[in-house]
């Protein structure tokens, strides 16, 4: 795979499955290079009574970005939203046989997340509403003349977003039965929407717990005032007038995801332990607000990889981490649906059809439907850009242990055989984030692009990763740069065994956590020849007070040892040649952690380069601008030519 393959891949997303179970309509997405976005749209796929599919998908809509459909309850619309060339993405609602969009909303922030009720005459929605004189609602006050704020709260910024607490976002109501006729002169208008919730703090994922109450996530007392700065997240709801605000669940845990299942509420919701905010490696388990002392999964071992699926009579659906990959089950029987080398990523029920995107071995998305209890099958080929340069190179699976006896596991990714070579191939080790997520085996441009530039990669899931089990996940809190760094080093040194690489030219790159371990070990061994450390963590100090999780993440994973667990403490250790990556707008790592690196090894005359690229966040290498993605593939690749080659 070349840089340039990027616009090949194609992503899909939102499944939703008629309720009668007939089709399946999902979004796909797809990179623009030359206009430097993304262009996505809604597809449908027709199914068989028996489940398969009728005939190829089709794309639903016309426009380029449109997203996160959701059939209405009697199947007749699609409610999905779709933003203008510059603007917000907006609530829309189309004929689920296809035909014009209708807009719904005119919110100036944009819309979120949404849900249809039970009876389909409404839609409930979350969208942010911006404090007076701010995010344009003053046409005559530029964004650099807006007032000063006055931050009182640590919790204030947002990866992505920015300044969360000028923009609140609220629940809103709307009506559905009184819109006019397609005919009628006020036909184009956009109805009024009724807000629900006010004040501070954010109220989001909507849902309708029945036909007269509206839940949403939040951080509130019992009396309904806002719990600023805590992890803690509670099922609320108020009634259609905003009234009668109730809490449904305890104020302990944080509450994920909501789901009405056969007229049952169920959620996905994590311990925080005695502190509340003991986040570290809990799962979520999935529960009945009627009997929340029964989990209906395990802590320990299920790590769900997307919220769970339900329809109205009672079938539950969930997909989970597993040693890489992800399984699909029937949550009630404990049935299999899917399972193999799949990465899930949205799942979907309806009358009686089990609908999931997952990427594999050889697709970075597909759809696999199946009738409900049963085996889950491919439907999709998407894979067919897949052509030339990008044609996926296979992994080879490996297993070792450390040092301690403990078990390792991951992958390596070898060039084509006709890119094979006498002495060897060079070798790169790459560490993923988190650290709480997982690597897979499964189809991932940053691996296949260096592999096709003739790079061995070696990647796997050492302690402190998802998948293996939470013992697995909290085994680096307030130890990390032990068994994570154990664990990688088994890694790579398994791999070299192997024939076909060459162990003198070696370089180990990673992102987030995996910048962090980056660092670490450039800062603790001079066995690798070059480095590239991308929006890691360097020093625990700023970070706690730059980021926007900096108030209580490294509390968690370095307690008291922040000093000792900061790479910057060892960083005039380093030697060997290392690139420093890093976005402008990067508020989960930001940009000072990358500089004060950058700076510490100019000082120290140790050959390094610092890549900034600007207004990106921190999910700059998977939803970056198009054209950002491609020219870091290609300063990857010159770095690693210069070091490696």
């Amino acid at each position: 795979m070349q840089p340039a393959d990027l616009t090949k891949i194609r992503t899909l997303s939102s499944p939703t499955v008629h309720p009668d179970g007939r089709s399946v309509v999902f979004d796909v997405a797809r990179p623009d290079v030359g206009d430097n976005r993304y262009r996505t749209s809604l597809w449908r796929l027709r199914l068989t009574a028996e489940g398969a599919a009728d005939g190829q998908p089709v794309r639903l809509t016309r426009g380029t970005r449109d997203a996160g459909p959701v059939h209405s309850p009697d199947g007749t619309r699609v409610a999905f939203l779709r933003a203008g060339e510059d603007g917000p993405p907006q609530l829309h609602v189309l004929p689920a046989g296809g035909g014009d969009a209708r807009r719904l909303t005119d919110r100036r922030l944009g819309v979120g997340a949404f849900a249809w009720s039970p009876d389909g005459t409404s839609i409930a929605y979350a969208a942010r509403v911006p404090e007076e004189g701010r995010y344009g609602t003053d046409e005559t006050v530029k964004p650099d003349q807006e007032a000063p704020r006055l931050i009182e709260h640590s919790a204030y910024l947002s990866d992505g977003l920015g300044y969360l607490l000028d923009r609140p976002s609220k629940i809103f109501v709307l009506d559905l039965g009184g819109l006019p006729a397609d005919d009628a002169e006020e036909a184009d208008a956009v109805p009024e929407s009724r807000q629900l919730t006010s004040g501070p703090g954010d109220d989001g994922s909507p849902v309708w717990l029945d036909g007269d109450r509206v839940g949403f996530i939040a951080s509130r007392d019992r009396r309904g005032a806002w719990r600023p700065d805590t992890l803690v997240r509670d099922l609320c709801s108020v009634d259609l007038r905003g009234k009668g605000f109730r809490r449904h669940t305890d104020g302990t845990g944080s509450v994920g995801s909501v789901s009405v299942v056969g007229g049952t509420v169920v959620y996905g919701a994590s311990d925080l332990g005695r502190s509340g905010q003991d986040f570290v490696a809990r799962n979520p388990v999935l529960l009945r607000l009627d009997a929340p002392g029964t989990p209906l999964t395990d802590a320990e071992t299920d790590h769900l990889s997307c919220p769970p699926a339900t329809d109205a009579h009672g079938a539950l659906v969930a997909a989970f981490e597993d040693r890489g990959d992800t399984v699909v089950r029937d949550v009630e029987s404990g049935k299999v649906l899917l399972d193999g080398h799949v990465s899930v990523t949205g799942l979907s029920v309806g009358g009686g059809v089990v609908a999931a995107v997952a990427g594999t071995r050889t697709s970075y998305s597909e759809l696999f439907v199946g009738k409900a209890g049963e085996r889950l099958e491919q439907l999709t080929g998407f894979a067919r850009h897949l052509t030339g340069t990008a044609a996926p190179i296979a992994p080879e699976e490996l297993g070792t242990t450390a040092n301690d006896g403990y078990p390792v596991h991951g992958w390596l990714f070898r060039p084509a055989a006709k890119a094979r070579r006498k002495a060897g191939h060079p070798v790169v080790l790459m560490i993923h984030g988190g650290p709480y997520t997982q690597y897979s085996g499964n189809l991932f441009d940053e691996a296949q692009v260096l592999a096709g530039a003739g790079y061995a990669v070696v990647m796997g899931n050492p302690r402190g990763g998802s998948g293996y089990g939470a013992e697995h996940g909290r085994a680096v809190k307030e130890a990390i740069g032990t068994v994570d760094v154990a664990d990688l080093t088994a890694l790579l040194d398994h791999a070299l065994t192997l024939p076909g690489l060459d162990g003198t030219r070696v370089g180990v790159q990673g992102g987030s956590y995996g910048g962090l371990m980056t660092t670490w070990l450039v800062g603790h061994t001079d066995r690798f020849t070059a480095a590239i450390s991308e929006r890691a963590v360097n020093a625990w100090d700023s970070f706690a007070g730059t980021s926007d999780i900096g108030w209580f993440f490294g509390e968690e994973y370095v307690g008291a040892f922040g000093h000792e667990q900061s790479p910057l403490t060892w960083a005039d250790n380093i030697t060997t040649p290392t690139m420093v990556i890093h976005s402008e707008r990067d508020f989960r790592c930001p940009l000072e952690q990358g500089q004060r690196l950058f700076a510490r090894l100019r000082r120290n005359r140790v050959p390094t380069r610092l890549l900034v690229f600007p207004g990106e966040g921190h999910e700059l290498s998977r939803a970056g601008q198009p054209r950002h993605r491609v020219q870091r593939f290609e300063h990857i690749l010159q770095w690693w030519g210069e070091h490696l080659r």
